[in-house]
């Protein structure tokens, strides 16, 4: 098959001939039809998991595609099934997926971080009878590739960890692909959205997505000589109830922090590279803030999302904003973000 690999954290990119994956016995081989290049991949390009990747690499964990072939003893599924799966593939009997929370199983694997992901024709995936989502008749293998990662990311951050209620403030740090995706799941769940970006791109698409009011976060003087969080406070008349960092870094979780209302939401989603983040523990206390994390969605969680985006309430489709092969993953992943919205890779592409 071919697949686009790096041989060393950091490095370049070239598209090969490798040997295909092979099924094991409870999981399968994935045909793959489009895949996402999501800011995830670039932080395991940059070596941020070299705990858990080995050299030389195969990137790529939002997939779509068909199911070309099933271990021995897999019981649900068979070749020529649709299908996407989460980022986070469960072991099924550890004690966290035994209580439904697959997406922080203790024993998980994930595609394109502790094996080859899917910037290839082909991807293993295990425990396949855990992990596999049917995807709807009418749904593309193009918008079903966000949704393992961004899209399902998104929804999970703010309908179940946030708790967004109709009427509420909710305030997005960082409108790529998981925060443009908050922002429509947010406005779609009756709340009033406030998107911060430094791109004036990717803010015109937040509006679109459904943002009642877009900060540019790079514009604080304009602002009345106020920052970010101060100008978010303003919009909403005393905070956000719930806020969203969905790029990941030090000074968004800050901000994030900092714009919120008395008894407010914080929830990360953004990868934060470093380890320890400082944060306003000071304004968590006074305000009586609950600081959140959000890791993906189990795929038994999939079918109130599924059932929103094909009643056409919401709309991943919306967010792609070009298709690529996998000649350009490469490159377009060592410039991820220059793009506003949500790049897909179709690996049988000519």
């Amino acid at each position: 098959m071919r697949a686009v690999l790096f041989d060393r954290f950091g490095g370049p990119f070239d598209v090969r001939d490798v040997p295909a994956p092979t099924a094991s016995p409870r999981g399968v081989v994935i045909r793959v039809e489009a895949t996402g290049l999501c800011r995830s991949d670039w932080h395991g390009w940059q070596g941020h998991d070299a705990d858990i990747t080995r050299l030389p690499h195969v990137p790529g964990h939002e997939l779509a595609g068909v199911v070309e072939a099933a271990g021995a003893e897999v019981r649900g599924w068979r070749p020529g099934a649709r299908v996407t799966v989460p980022f986070v593939a469960a072991c099924g009997s550890c004690a966290a997926c035994a209580t439904g929370d697959q997406q922080v199983c203790e024993r998980q694997t994930q595609p394109g971080f502790t094996h080859w992901g899917s910037f290839a024709e082909y991807v293993a995936v295990e425990n396949a009878d855990v992990n596999l989502v049917a995807l709807p008749a009418g749904m593309s293998f193009t918008t079903a590739a966000s949704l393992g990662c961004r899209f399902a990311t998104a929804f999970r951050a703010v309908v179940q960890v946030g708790g967004v209620r109709p009427g509420e403030w909710v305030a997005v740090h960082g409108c790529g692909g998981v925060g443009l995706s908050a922002v429509m799941i947010a406005a779609a769940a009756g709340a009033r959205v406030v998107a911060v970006d430094v791109s004036a791109e990717a803010l015109r698409l937040a509006e679109q997505a459904g943002a009642a009011h877009v900060v540019d976060a790079t514009r604080g003087e304009a602002c009345a000589g106020e920052d970010t969080a101060a100008r978010i406070t303003e919009l909403t008349g005393g905070g956000a109830h719930v806020s969203i960092d969905a790029l990941g870094s030090a000074p968004t979780c800050a901000v994030s922090v900092l714009g919120l209302r008395r008894r407010g939401r914080h929830v990360q989603v953004g990868l934060l590279p470093g380890g320890r983040t400082p944060v306003p523990m000071d304004r968590v206390i006074a305000y009586e803030l609950r600081v959140l994390g959000s890791h993906g969605m189990a795929a038994h969680a999939y079918a109130p999302m599924l059932e929103l985006i094909g009643s056409g309430t919401l709309r991943p489709d919306e967010l792609v904003t070009r298709t690529i092969g996998l000649e350009e993953a490469g490159g377009a992943l060592a410039e991820i973000g220059s793009v506003p919205g949500v790049t897909v890779i179709l690996p049988h592409q000519p």
